[in-house]
């Protein structure tokens, strides 16, 4: 895993992406990084570079955001508030939701690679 990552790495991996260019949305993190003291990339030669537990907060972020439809000071909140607390009293949390959404994608990728390796296995075989 990268110590460091590049804010264009950063937003692609977010699809933080113009469909017509194909180019990152730089700019998007650079607002959220305005907007949310705890976004605080290393900068090194006028260049960010995100940490990986920097790009999971700033994953939730995004998904507070896009999939939940907070408002800015809605997930201003919640990270100040901190979200274990939030947790404590709501079974069903947004943060649970975050986490369910992530397995999920993990879980996907996992059973993509599977299915390759069994299909390889039968191309070979004949």
């Amino acid at each position: 895993m990268k110590k460091f990552t590049s804010i264009s790495d950063v937003a692609k991996e977010l699809d933080l992406v113009n469909n017509e260019t194909q180019k990152p949305n730089n700019h998007i993190l650079r607002y959220w990084e305005k907007e949310f003291k705890q976004i605080k990339p290393k900068i090194i030669n006028n260049r960010r570079y995100y940490t990986p537990k920097l790009i999971e907060l700033i994953k939730l972020i995004k998904f507070l955001l896009k999939e939940k439809r907070l408002t800015i000071k809605g997930v201003k909140s919640i990270l100040n508030v901190g979200i274990n607390k939030l947790d404590d009293y709501k079974s069903n949390s947004l943060k649970a939701d975050y986490y369910k959404k992530k397995i999920n994608e993990r879980s996907k990728k996992i059973l993509d690679k599977i299915n390759k390796i069994k299909n390889y296995g039968k191309k070979n075989s004949h």
